[in-house]
């Protein structure tokens, strides 16, 4: 056994108490799941800076009112200076109160193309801006060579940049998944073509998973339908996945289109209040379904980047810089913000537009898998490197 196996192995057997629950740390068999927003989400009309008069002057279609009990509409206090949109009051401001959520604002990369794909493949890859790109490289793909029983999976319609890495990660299509197109006879034809090849394993385990996951949501579609009409979008997807790593999976990888919001964004309603009803609800879904696995789940939430906080001409928000990344989980250390902050004024705008990046993600999320994980210090050196981990205490 190496040294890190010992280190993981002493950990399982200790335990701290953490904002009231107990977490055994670090959890060698913790669960993992990371939600990417594409399209970089408008961070400021979700977790909203109320407290600043500035906010109100630079979005005057746009802005969600301040908190006030007697309006459904206005938005929900979470401190003195921040407040959640009214779509997120039924989900995932309760996991808030009860302490399983945090938020970090000012939090992104130092990658400063504005652009979607860019800027997408920079979270993914997880490698210094700037220096020649690995591609077959994803942190996520790091970090499963650095744990031990890990069972990883990705929720998406192809493998992920985050996954690349030399070991074969099955990605699933979960939104909609059918009856798989190849059945048994075409898939033994398959398996004889590359038998004794370097791909065999990689073809073997790819059948193994799409099939097992099949059954396991077909088994519970027809439980839980009972002839009624089937949810759409994320909050069906997002109950799926919470039941496959409440059961299969360990360390997931999802993917949330739909958040360029350049147009016709709207405030307490409209577009993004209707996607972020979606993404609430997803999220509650996914906690119900993983039951008490919720205790040792973290759910990251991130998006490529911010949005201008001004809004423009077309009732929307451009492309921008900082943005506010979640955490939950049932042993997350929340009901606050976390994270070095500033005044959400036009002084402290990066480049007179966005929000400035203040925490680095790859900082950020050092910190938090040395805690979820236990890991050493050269091992998220490994995961992230060049960077030193930032520990919020988000665990």
């Amino acid at each position: 056994m190496n040294r890190r196996d010992l280190l993981r192995a002493a950990a399982t057997l200790g335990a701290s108490t953490v904002a009231g629950r107990v977490w055994a740390a670090p959890k060698a068999d913790a669960r993992l799941l990371v939600v990417f927003l594409r399209g970089a989400y408008d961070a400021a009309n979700v977790v909203i800076p109320t407290g600043s008069d500035f906010y109100y002057r630079a979005r005057p279609t746009l802005a969600v009112a301040r908190p006030d009990l007697a309006n459904p509409a206005a938005a929900l206090a979470l401190d003195a200076d921040w407040s959640l949109h009214p779509a997120l009051r039924d989900t995932i401001l309760p996991l808030f109160a009860k302490g399983e959520a945090a938020f970090v604002p000012f939090a992104g990369t130092n990658d400063l193309t504005r652009s979607h794909f860019e800027t997408q493949d920079t979270i993914e890859l997880g490698q210094t801006v700037g220096e020649s790109r690995n591609y077959q490289s994803g942190f996520m793909a790091r970090l499963a060579a650095e744990l031990t029983r890990v069972r990883p999976v990705a929720f998406t319609e192809q493998s992920p940049l985050v996954f690349r890495g030399p070991e074969p990660v099955p990605n699933v299509a979960i939104n909609g998944l059918g009856k798989p197109g190849i059945d048994e006879r075409q898939a033994n034809l398959i398996r004889a073509m590359y038998a004794g090849g370097l791909l065999a394993g990689a073809v073997n385990e790819g059948f193994r998973v799409r099939d097992e996951v099949y059954r396991t949501i077909s088994d519970h579609q027809a439980q839980a339908d009972r002839g009624a009409v089937s949810p759409k979008g994320f909050e069906l997807a997002a109950r799926r996945i919470g039941r496959l790593m409440r059961d299969q999976f360990n360390l997931g990888f999802v993917d949330v289109g739909g958040w360029d919001t350049h147009v016709n964004q709207g405030g307490a309603t409209g577009y993004l209040a209707d996607r972020l009803g979606e993404l609430g609800r997803g999220i509650a879904g996914f906690v119900q379904e993983i039951g008490t696995g919720w205790n040792d789940t973290v759910v990251v939430v991130v998006s490529e980047f911010g949005r201008t906080f001004r809004e423009n001409g077309n009732r929307g928000t451009d492309h921008g810089h900082g943005s506010v990344y979640w955490v939950l989980g049932g042993g997350v250390r929340g009901g606050r913000i976390a994270g070095p902050q500033v005044r959400a004024d036009e002084a402290h705008l990066f480049q007179n537009r966005d929000y400035p990046v203040l925490t680095d993600y790859r900082a950020m999320l050092s910190g938090l898998l040395r805690r979820l994980y236990g890991l050493d210090t050269a091992s998220v050196g490994r995961i992230f490197p060049d960077v030193p981990p930032s520990d919020l205490a988000l665990i």
